[in-house]
């Protein structure tokens, strides 16, 4: 008998990765390979239903007479409120956005809090009022919440569950399995803004620039989108392990290969100082108003086009495209024409950002 048996974990899927960590570790929730696997082989076995096979951000239901789409998400960030956004305008817009990115039309939030003894009232009123001015500027409804307070010292603050409800138009099939090889890989804007604008308060850090987080509803951009081109094949928002998780997540479930253009990939100055200083890719820092498009080569133009149309995507790009790889893997050509692995992060480089 090893020490790690009191476990317990039965189902035959526990891979090895799993018995290398007897306790659960702050990488398991950073959106990278490890939280990956806890989904995995944790939680899809023990929730195993038909509904949850792609492991998507919003899941599509068929009622009788509608389709609709449900997504939920937590959020913990600290500081609370950051230049550009809160905590409280996180959690409307990271709802919202996933449900978007299966290109439903978004419609009601839950809300639920747990707050920690000792929070300002006056912080916790201002967070409220960031998510009411936030529901209103996505389209949306807050129909239901719950609250919760724990004791000093238990809750850093307020985290915030929001789950959401969103109609599905008929006949929609986007979803990160229906990239093809020959596909065009589109980001919507500048990589790294959140992230690396949560770290800078958080640590204290001065730049010459304030960088401001991207935080924002994708709703809008996206039904503009659409009406470009109705036939988009995957989007992603890229929130926690930034592009670099979205592109290997789009990868691997859809059984093709992602080549990118380094040069290509929008980053402000500004970031890319920051994350240079920081030891960061920024490829790999989360952004909270940005989404990936997968397209038919055919339609890249008109949609990028569409895209620059809108506020939200004026800085859009053409990254890459999808190639033949058995493999899955996600690839980057650098400036002097090497190419580099562009591989899904293990944890998280900045924890507790969304």
């Amino acid at each position: 008998m090893t020490k790690l048996d009191p476990i317990e974990i039965q189902s035959p899927q526990c891979p090895v990765p799993l018995r290398d960590y007897p306790e659960v570790i702050l990488a398991h929730g950073g959106g990278g390979k490890l939280s990956s696997e806890l989904i995995e082989h944790v939680f899809a076995p023990a929730f195993a239903n038909e509904h949850v096979t792609l492991l998507s951000d919003s899941t599509p239901l068929n009622l009788p007479n509608q389709q609709i789409a449900v997504s939920t998400d937590s959020f913990v960030v600290q500081p609370l409120f950051f230049p550009g956004g809160s905590i409280g305008e996180l959690a409307v817009n990271g709802t919202v956005n996933d449900l978007a990115m299966s290109g439903s039309r978004p419609l009601f939030l839950t809300a639920g809090f747990i707050i920690e003894e000792g929070l300002q009232m006056e912080q916790l009123l201002r967070i409220a009022n960031d998510m009411g001015r936030a529901a209103k500027t996505a389209g949306v409804s807050i129909i239901a919440g719950d609250t919760k307070v724990v004791e000093r010292g238990c809750g850093d603050g307020c985290y915030i569950n929001t789950s959401g409800i969103g109609v599905l138009l008929p006949e929609r099939a986007i979803a990160i399995d229906q990239a093809r090889p020959g596909d065009v890989v589109i980001v919507s804007g500048t990589v790294g803004d959140h992230g690396v604008a949560v770290m800078s308060v958080r640590e204290g850090l001065e730049f010459e620039t304030q960088i401001q987080s991207d935080c924002a509803p994708l709703t809008a951009l996206v039904q503009a989108m659409l009406d470009a081109v109705p036939n988009i094949h995957a989007m992603r928002d890229p929130t926690r392990g930034g592009v670099a998780m979205s592109l290997n997540e789009i990868a691997d479930a859809s059984g093709c290969g992602i080549e990118l253009d380094d040069e290509s990939i929008p980053v402000r100055g500004p970031v890319r100082a920051a994350c240079e200083f920081l030891g960061l890719d920024p490829l790999l820092v989360a952004n909270e108003g940005k989404l990936i498009a997968i397209v038919a080569s055919s339609d890249a133009d008109r949609l990028l086009a569409a895209m620059k149309a809108h506020p939200l995507g004026r800085d859009a790009a053409i990254i890459g495209r999808v190639i033949e790889d058995k493999n899955r893997l996600v690839v980057a050509r650098t400036p002097v024409g090497t190419k580099r692995i562009v591989s899904v992060p293990i944890g998280e480089q900045l924890p507790r950002i969304c």
